[in-house]
């Protein structure tokens, strides 16, 4: 891999998924970089993207979906949010300009009984603000590495929530950020399993034909 990639336009064009021409831009630019540039997101932009996962689908319409924001303006929450995350992640993810704690409610309001989809639309409501902050020229990049019992102990979330991701949001940085080990992963092709592995017909294991 060259050397010489060390700006986020780079990186931008270097990330594109190979994929089929139809696949709608927005999806093939999507990617989860861990170069951050220190640049702010001004709260316009963060609303609109935090508005874009509002309006996720969800099982009853219950929106399990919980999200705890942090912002290098509050330099006390941001270090707080920082502090809940793996090493690993915390050498990287101190660049970018927003932090985030997400949660999934684990019952419907409306009876009570156990919701088995709330992680899977809480799931779909961060895939809406990935694909919005990719609209806008920022990115996403979730991670499961935290604490998740001190995250909800020191953030106050309740127990009839669910402990769901951290996901840093910004701009993209350099590479040279990072250190040699992240820099490779960060210039490295991204790759997906061929449909034929994961796309079944009726049958489990039989690749439905296309």
């Amino acid at each position: 891999m060259s050397t010489t990639i060390t700006t986020g336009a780079e990186l931008e064009r270097l990330k594109r998924a190979d994929t089929v021409p139809e696949v709608h831009e927005l999806i093939r630019s999507r990617w989860s970089p861990r170069a951050f540039s220190s640049r702010e997101v001004p709260p316009q932009v963060l609303k609109t993207i935090l508005e874009a996962a509002r309006w996720a689908a969800s099982s009853y319409n219950e929106q399990p979906w919980r999200f705890l924001v942090a912002t290098k303006s509050d330099p006390a929450a941001f270090s707080k949010f920082l502090d809940l995350l793996v090493p690993a992640n915390q050498s990287w993810v101190k660049n970018a300009p927003v932090l985030i704690i997400m949660a999934a409610k684990k019952t419907f309001s409306h009876n009570g009984s156990q919701n088995r989809f709330g992680f899977h639309d809480a799931g779909q409501a961060l895939a809406h603000l990935a694909l919005q902050a990719t609209a806008m020229g920022l990115h996403t990049h979730a991670m499961a590495g935290f604490d998740h019992q001190r995250a909800r102990t020191e953030l106050g979330i309740p127990d009839d929530f669910d402990v769901a991701a951290a996901v840093a949001l910004g701009y993209v940085g350099s590479p040279d950020d990072l250190t040699e080990h992240q820099r490779q992963m960060e210039l490295s092709k991204r790759t997906r399993k061929p449909l034929n592995e994961i796309v079944f017909g009726a049958s489990w294991n039989a690749p439905l034909p296309l």
